[in-house]
């Protein structure tokens, strides 16, 4: 393990070094030394943690849940770090430096999410659940059929999530080095199986850890660089933002989401009750001892999101004031040069030059590490513990089930990471923002009213989880490629069949009143077992 660690690190080297520029025709900020060096730092340290995890990682325990021996502060350090992705920070930066106002829409929906989880869920889950959350609602009704289904919609959500996270990733590196963007994704995805196969869970939440310690710290410089340009007055930020920015004013008000209210109502439902359906967050709840440590973790990940979350008000409204100032980092068609998505990059260069650009370019491509790692694990144990094992555990004894369990996780996380690199070399010009939003609406018409009944109500029976999951699934796909971001955009049509996008208002009571009904109407009486014997 530590030779095949040690190779890989060697191997970056000389990719890296022949790495020129961020991209043509830019002029700053660019690779150089500094931004290599640092690069190289981060890379070397989560390969050490994933080797030091490889060593402690022995059972299956200890590789989907990582022994279940983390603290509350350490797992609310992961979630967080889930949530604080790359895209959070590349993106939301783009949008706020782009629209003002409009692009905090995003941070607001996201760290509405968690509190619904541990007020609703947290605690229960932890109670009831083993390795996946798929381990509660099979608790509750017939493990085999409901287990593969919620698989198939976990593999099917994390699935897009990783895509998008992966062409993020390869966009990022081809950016930064100017390493083809092939390679770039060979990379990520090289690194990403390394870091399930062999640390498992410990792995990846010590990463997710020292990811979103980085992250926050980046961005605690970056916004106190930011406030001494203003005098640490933010109020002459904003003043100050208005002057620069084409449209004035308007930019302090929520201007896009007021025209289309109807699709804006629903992006915070999808962004809201998304989070609480993602199998690699949910995942997170089974890494700690105990109940009151699922909810102490989830605590800490809320007080981190919404620190990180308001310091995007900063940082954003920092660069769409600094960045106009700076006519040499935009292109002839008004554009920032590189895309953007890097405008929290060229913020980071303008305020702190070559270092800061070097460390904030390693922290996020850290942060996709981090991720694409988690949602690999999650995918992985979807087909090894939900689907494999749920249909070997009857003819096989326990322990004779948890290797043959260990050795098809692994072959998954290798499969899983072959198809996510084809499938962002196919997916390269796609949104990454609407990739991710798309996860955020199956996870809530699909794997939340499923899982949020299945723990509330004791009459819920399997047919009716089927059916009401199935439906929301079903909906959530077809009428999203019916709306304005695959009809419009992707396919050419004039006008979208379904102008709300996401369709998460629709799908989402559609799933709720499927599953209740069927239940209600089914002949014979649910055959699970009530949740208050469970609990």
């Amino acid at each position: 393990m530590k030779r095949i660690l040690s190779a890989l690190v060697l191997a970056m080297v000389p990719i890296a070094l022949a790495s020129p520029a961020m991209a043509a025709g830019m002029q700053a900020p660019a690779a150089n030394g500094v931004s290599i060096a640092l690069f190289l730092v981060v890379i070397a340290i989560t390969l050490g943690i994933t080797w030091w995890a490889a060593r402690r990682t022995r059972t299956a325990s200890d590789f989907y849940t990582a022994g279940g021996q983390i603290t509350g502060l350490q797992n609310g350090l992961a979630i967080a770090g889930d949530a604080m992705s790359a895209g959070a920070l590349l993106g939301l930066t783009a949008l706020v430096c782009s629209k003002g106002f409009d692009g905090l829409f995003y941070a607001v929906g996201y760290t509405t999410g968690l509190p619904i989880v541990v007020f609703l869920m947290a605690g229960r889950m932890r109670r009831l659940g083993r390795f996946t959350f798929i381990d509660v609602v099979g608790a509750r009704l017939d493990s085999a059929s409901i287990r593969i289904f919620s698989a198939c919609a976990s593999l099917i959500i994390v699935l897009f999530y990783l895509v998008a996270q992966m062409v993020g990733a390869g966009q990022l590196i081809e950016i930064l080095f100017g390493i083809d963007y092939l390679y770039a994704v060979l990379l990520v995805g090289a690194l990403m199986v390394l870091y399930v196969t062999f640390g498992g869970m410990m792995a990846t939440t010590w990463v997710q850890i020292v990811k979103a310690v980085l992250m926050i710290s980046g961005c605690a410089l970056l916004c106190f660089l930011v406030l001494r340009q203003t005098g640490f007055s933010y109020g002459t930020l904003l003043a100050d933002s208005v002057s620069v920015h084409t449209a004035g004013p308007a930019i302090l008000a929520p201007t896009s989401f007021a025209k289309n209210p109807l699709s804006a109502f629903s992006l915070g439902i999808a962004l809201m009750l998304g989070t609480a359906g993602l199998p690699h967050v949910l995942m997170r709840f089974f890494t700690v001892p105990d109940e009151r440590a699922a909810r102490s973790s989830v605590l800490w990940a809320t007080i981190l999101m919404n620190a990180f979350y308001a310091m995007i008000f900063i940082i954003g409204f920092g660069a769409l004031y600094l960045l106009r100032k700076q006519p040499q980092l935009f292109d002839a068609h008004g554009g920032l040069v590189g895309g953007g998505n890097t405008a929290a990059l060229h913020l980071a260069y303008v305020l702190g030059g070559n270092p800061l650009f070097g460390f904030l370019a390693a922290v996020a491509f850290a942060t996709i590490l981090a991720v694409v790692a988690g949602l690999t694990l999650s995918g992985a144990s979807s087909i090894s513990h939900d689907i494999y094992g749920s249909l070997t555990r009857a003819r096989h004894g326990e322990a004779q089930d948890s290797k043959a369990e260990m050795k098809v996780m692994k072959v998954a996380v290798v499969v899983i990471g072959a198809l996510a690199v084809i499938l962002s070399l196919a997916f390269r010009t796609q949104n990454i923002a609407y990739m991710i939003s798309l996860a955020f609406s199956i996870s809530c018409s699909s794997t939340f009213p499923v899982l949020i009944l299945a723990i509330y109500w004791k009459r819920f029976t399997t047919l009716g989880a089927l059916c009401g999951g199935g439906a929301g699934l079903a909906a959530s796909l077809l009428l999203t490629i019916l709306g304005p971001s695959i009809w419009v955009t992707v396919l050419g049509h004039a006008a979208p069949a379904v102008p709300i996008d996401p369709p998460a208002i629709i799908t989402v009571p559609l799933a709720f009143a499927v599953s209740i009904v069927v239940s209600l109407l089914e002949r014979s009486p649910a055959h699970a077992t009530p949740m208050s014997e469970l609990t």
